[in-house]
């Protein structure tokens, strides 16, 4: 939704438990985690109008968002598999 944010266990509640034991023992997805909320927050501040930018950059970090989510996610399902 506009103007909050898309946290990971928000998205996957379901996944919790692998979030946290793969934020915990694999770099990789440690690393894709950071990156995503990263992303998440300069959306969420570009969305409340506290970074002006252009629609186009702004656009651009929603599909990198949404991007690492679907790797994220991915990554989840093989885990728990």
């Amino acid at each position: 939704m506009f103007g909050e944010h898309h946290e990971i266990v928000k998205e996957f509640p379901e996944y919790k438990d692998t979030i946290k034991a793969l934020c915990e023992t694999d770099n990789a997805f440690q690393e894709m985690y950071k990156e995503y909320h990263a992303l998440d927050d300069e959306i969420l501040k570009i969305e409340q109008n506290v970074e002006a930018v252009s629609d186009t950059y702004a656009e651009d970090l929603k599909k990198k968002r949404v991007h690492l989510k679907d790797q994220i996610y991915g990554k989840l399902q093989q885990h728990a598999a």
